[in-house]
């Protein structure tokens, strides 16, 4: 963003807009959601939120955060370390 991007003031009535009730939204402009549209819809979590999906014993996790500050960057290394021994496995 440049400068005089920052220097621009918004022009929306906010006091307008806060004192529209749901009713008074217009959609028309977008597309109703329909029951075909959920079937054909897919979950995507982005990489961020990944890491936090991951299930850990609470004892497996007390003893990563007792080794190293950085417990997680120490729990993607183990698990790294695992696949690439898995691999070598394969490949031999």
């Amino acid at each position: 963003m440049s400068g005089k991007d920052l220097s621009n003031t918004s022009r929306t009535n906010w006091e307008a807009l806060e004192a529209i009730d749901d009713e008074g939204i217009d959609y028309s402009d977008i597309p109703p959601l329909t029951e075909d549209f959920f079937e054909k819809a897919t979950l995507r979590i982005p990489a961020p939120q990944v890491q936090r999906l991951v299930q850990i014993d609470p004892d497996v996790l007390k003893w990563f955060q007792a080794q190293s500050g950085e417990y997680k960057a120490l729990i993607n290394s183990v698990l790294r370390r695992y696949i690439e021994s898995r691999d070598e496995q394969s490949a031999t």
